[in-house]
């Protein structure tokens, strides 16, 4: 019997959870939260559809479950990292107790961007949905915190001679439709939200990843802490590149959406090659003849 492969550990999860249910636990920032909750109420809006039985997957905070409960629907069975206030089931996203085609609708934010095999991740999502369910996922894309990583890059190159990691890698949104389909999903649908938030440094923006539980889980990060000289010249050069006219410093941020459904009969299907009842030729013609 071959043994099952595990994905390589690319981030420390037992730091993860301690470092997110200190900052739960502290009052962690929630702006993008709420931004990422407003964007899902829009989304579910447009979905005549009750959703009995829906599951809220590791999302921080309960914005996504309110949200749920906002719109007419069922409260959603949460499950996280750690028990916290609203948590009925502590889980790892790749490794979910749930049966198949237990739930209607799954949600979930700023949870994927930390899992070590996220095509096995929304492979479980899609196993556990019924048929014609729906999943919806946000977390950070790749373009998130670029001027970050760059400026820590650059002057650990300066002054030590090369770089470790700092900043965890986020997924680039061109791969995730082909992950979406790998996984099984109907229909899938893959956007993104792209803004800048600003901040008075790099020492400020610093603050507040720390604040939320998101700096550094890798578990190839290096663990001497970085030098003071080191951490100078990388706010040095953050604001040299990226700062506005009034010296505030710029910060991209890009939220990624996901979505696909459980596949189901109901659902429009695309058309087979060759089913086509007009050639290509053909339609441009007629097109030219209208003008």
């Amino acid at each position: 019997m071959e043994k099952e492969q595990r994905a390589p550990a690319i981030f420390d999860r037992a730091l993860l959870r301690r470092r997110l249910a200190r900052a739960a636990a502290r009052g962690a920032p929630d702006f993008l939260l709420a931004r990422a909750a407003d964007d899902l109420a829009d989304r579910l809006a447009g979905i005549k559809r009750p959703f009995p039985r829906s599951l809220d997957l590791c999302t921080p905070a309960t914005h996504f479950a309110q949200t749920i409960v906002a719109g007419g629907r069922p409260a959603p069975l949460r499950a996280g990292r750690f028990y916290e206030a609203g948590v009925d089931l502590v889980a790892e996203e790749e490794a979910l107790p749930f049966a198949a085609e237990v739930f209607d609708l799954i949600v979930s934010g700023f949870a994927l961007q930390w899992v070590d095999d996220l095509p096995g991740a929304l492979a479980q999502a899609r196993r556990m949905l019924a048929p014609d369910g729906l999943f919806l996922a946000c977390f950070p894309g790749g373009a998130s915190l670029i001027e970050l990583r760059a400026a820590l890059a650059q002057a650990e190159d300066e002054i030590s001679g090369g770089a470790s990691p700092r900043v965890s890698p986020f997924v680039d949104l061109r791969d995730l439709g082909g992950l979406l389909q790998r996984a099984g999903f109907a229909l899938p649908v893959t956007d993104v939200d792209s803004f800048t938030l600003r901040y008075d440094s790099m020492f400020a923006l610093c603050a507040e990843l720390r604040a939320m539980g998101a700096a550094n889980v890798l578990t190839q990060r290096s663990h001497k802490p970085l030098r003071r000289a080191i951490l100078l010249r990388a706010a040095e050069i953050y604001a040299m590149r990226f700062s506005d006219a009034d010296g505030r410093v710029r910060a991209t941020m890009e939220l990624v959406w996901l979505s696909g459904w459980a596949p189901h009969e109901s659902q429009q299907k695309p058309l087979q090659p060759g089913s086509a009842q007009m050639r290509l030729a053909d339609a441009l013609k007629a097109k030219d003849s209208s003008d």
